[in-house]
């Protein structure tokens, strides 16, 4: 079966978008649940993401601690939006394309 060129990159765009986002998601749940940093895949886990987060450092300067020592990733959580909001730009420019 042939693909085209469109579905090809429809394809990886999704595949990014959908690998990024669920690396992020764990993130915000291992930090909310205060996972240990010292855990081999918990520190994985934060290395990888860390470069996705990069881009998006500056814009919330504290953690928001919300009870018991939890913290809520707001840079993760805005990461997640951001990314899927471009995901979806890109999905509807390449659909406009011939």
């Amino acid at each position: 079966m042939k693909y085209s060129h469109k579905q090809m990159v429809d394809w990886q765009i999704q595949f990014f978008t959908m690998t990024a986002e669920l690396l992020l998601a764990l993130r915000v749940v291992l930090r909310f649940f205060n996972g240990n940093p010292d855990a081999t895949f918990v520190h994985w886990v934060y290395n990888t993401t860390s470069v996705l987060l990069e881009p998006f450092r500056n814009v919330f300067t504290s953690f928001g601690v919300v009870g018991r020592g939890w913290v809520v990733d707001y840079v993760a959580l805005f990461a997640m939006a951001v990314y899927a909001a471009a995901a979806f730009w890109l999905m509807a420019f390449v659909g406009k394309r011939k």
